[in-house]
């Protein structure tokens, strides 16, 4: 292990210090430029011919200046590369205990599974006669999101959650188009601790929305949406398990009160890590709910090419799937690119270009089953309920210290008087080699700390995660503000202004002075 211990978060040149080496490296921690400083711009690091004369059909539009790219060869690339994933956190790297996100390990088996030949080289435009074993796939996938949400259709083509949120939003609109409402019908209720992406999409296609405050103890209660629901309401927006990592329990309700009113019911999918193979959507009452592959079956997590969002919707729903949707045709199957009547509202996009992601989910189904699938949900609310367990007689609950679901939530209120803050907290825990636990998330509590541990963690881990966490509690109650107010000391870079680089973003790369040489 490297002794850390004095060393200075930024490079040196950034704030006048004295370099520690010549090269600002220290041993394999190398201090790594930004790609535009590490060659000149009139070299390449690859040979090209010069181009035959030729006349452009560019219109004048062509460049004029230099493209001014740093000219690297094949090693300098790769190191520069290799390099900056050194710096990077990664669930490959160590425990990932964001809360709402599910960050939980990606099985290498899908990943080979995802590079097989037909799945790993197929082609958009390919005739769909030479890609027959690829819908094949699509429609097993989507027999087993049927199965396991107990609804009436499913469309694969949203490209993530919040694009199947929108596809979800956009079917109900266009059903209540058909019914002749879509004059009336303009709101859309959403509760306080939704995620912020159900009021942003309501409120994108056009919808008026309207909050429903959460009770006491953390949940909606039938009796806040009844007092919002009338003619004008569309929808509403709930997540089951919600973001406090509490069950709604009275979501029955819930779903029939507003059906007799009139409106549907969105579930976000974020949480259905929680209660796969346990709790089906569709005996809930749910309409349509999206389904983040990343997070319930497995798929990488938001890098590495495309996402995968599937929206699910009940019978009330099916006819408005956006295209295209999988039909048979004789022996085999077809991708069906229109449909009669003015049901649908269209495309979502143009291809199905997230086809590893589906490999990947169905790999991950598979391999676990239905058994399998029900465990890793329970698996993942008993890795909560431990980490809660375990700081409960430290940490403060908003809602009481009461069992939880796949996601445990504390408050800032132990705290108080230690002048530490949860964002010092939090920056903190950087130091000990853990991403963060979600902060400040959901808006309801005051300086929230949501800890999503997930299934895919052992009592090892998870040990030493809750005793580092206890660790820094009792530094903080003691009184040792120095060890949060620097916080992270040994990390690449010290903590950011955040709301400096937000309001003042450099946005243009600018070429650095010349580092002067050290007198002899």
């Amino acid at each position: 292990m490297l002794n850390n211990q004095g060393r200075s978060t930024q490079p040196a040149e950034a704030h006048g210090a004295a370099r520690e080496t010549f090269t600002g490296n220290r041993a394999l921690d190398i201090e790594e430029s930004l790609i535009f400083d590490q060659n000149r711009f009139d070299t390449t690091g690859v040979d090209v011919d010069e181009p035959a004369p030729f006349s452009d059909r560019l219109g004048g539009m062509s460049r004029a200046s230099e493209l001014e790219l740093p000219g690297l060869s094949e090693p300098e690339m790769v190191r520069h590369y290799v390099r900056l994933s050194r710096k990077n956190y990664s669930i490959d790297t160590g425990m990932f205990p964001l809360g709402s996100c599910t960050m939980k390990h990606n099985p290498r088996l899908n990943e080979k599974m995802a590079r097989l030949p037909g799945f790993g080289d197929v082609h958009p435009l390919q005739p769909q006669s030479t890609v027959q074993g690829a819908l094949m796939l699509m429609q097993e996938l989507s027999r087993w999101l049927i199965e396991l949400t107990n609804m009436s259709a499913v469309a694969l083509s949203p490209k993530a959650g919040a694009h199947g949120e929108l596809a979800g939003m956009m079917a109900i609109k266009a059903a209540i188009a058909s019914r002749g409402e879509d004059q009336t019908r303009k709101t859309v209720l959403v509760p306080d601790s939704a995620h912020g992406t159900n009021p942003a999409t309501a409120a994108l296609i056009g919808f008026d929305v309207q909050s429903v405050p959460a009770g006491e103890d953390g949940l909606v209660h039938p009796a806040a949406v009844k007092e919002k629901l009338g003619p004008h309401v569309a929808a509403i927006m709930l997540t089951n398990p919600n973001t406090c990592g509490l069950f709604e329990r009275e979501i029955v309700e819930i779903a029939a009160a507003v059906h007799e009113a009139g409106g549907y019911f969105y579930c976000d999918g974020a949480n259905f890590n929680a209660i796969v193979g346990i709790a089906r959507p569709g005996d809930l009452g749910v309409d349509a709910m999206h389904i983040n592959l990343h997070k319930t079956f497995s798929t990488p997590h938001g890098g590495g090419g495309p996402g995968s969002g599937p929206v699910v919707l009940s019978e009330r729903l099916a006819a408005f799937a956006p295209l295209p949707f999988l039909a048979k045709d004789g022996e085999g199957l077809k991708l069906v690119e229109e449909r009669d009547g003015n049901q649908a509202f269209g495309r979502m996009t143009a291809f199905q270009g997230q086809m590893g992601m589906y490999v990947r989910a169905l790999s991950y189904i598979l391999s676990h089953g239905s058994d399998g699938l029900r465990q890793a949900s329970q698996d993942a609310v008993l890795n909560a309920n431990y980490v809660r367990a375990c700081l409960s007689d430290i940490f403060s609950q908003p809602f009481g210290d009461r069992a939880c679901m796949h996601e445990v939530l504390f408050d800032e209120t132990w705290l108080k008087g230690t002048h530490v803050s949860t964002l010092d907290f939090a920056k903190a825990l950087i130091d000990e080699g853990f991403h963060p636990m979600t902060v400040y998330f959901p808006l309801v509590v005051k300086g929230a700390m949501l800890i999503e541990p997930t299934e895919s963690e052992s009592r090892a881990s998870l040990d030493l995660f809750v005793m580092a966490m206890r660790d820094l509690a009792f530094r903080a109650l003691r009184g040792d503000e120095e060890r949060f107010a620097k916080a992270p000391r040994f990390s690449p870079r010290a903590r950011l202004d955040e709301t400096r680089a937000a309001r003042n973003p450099v946005l243009k790369w600018k070429k650095r002075e010349a580092w002067a040489e050290a007198a002899e």
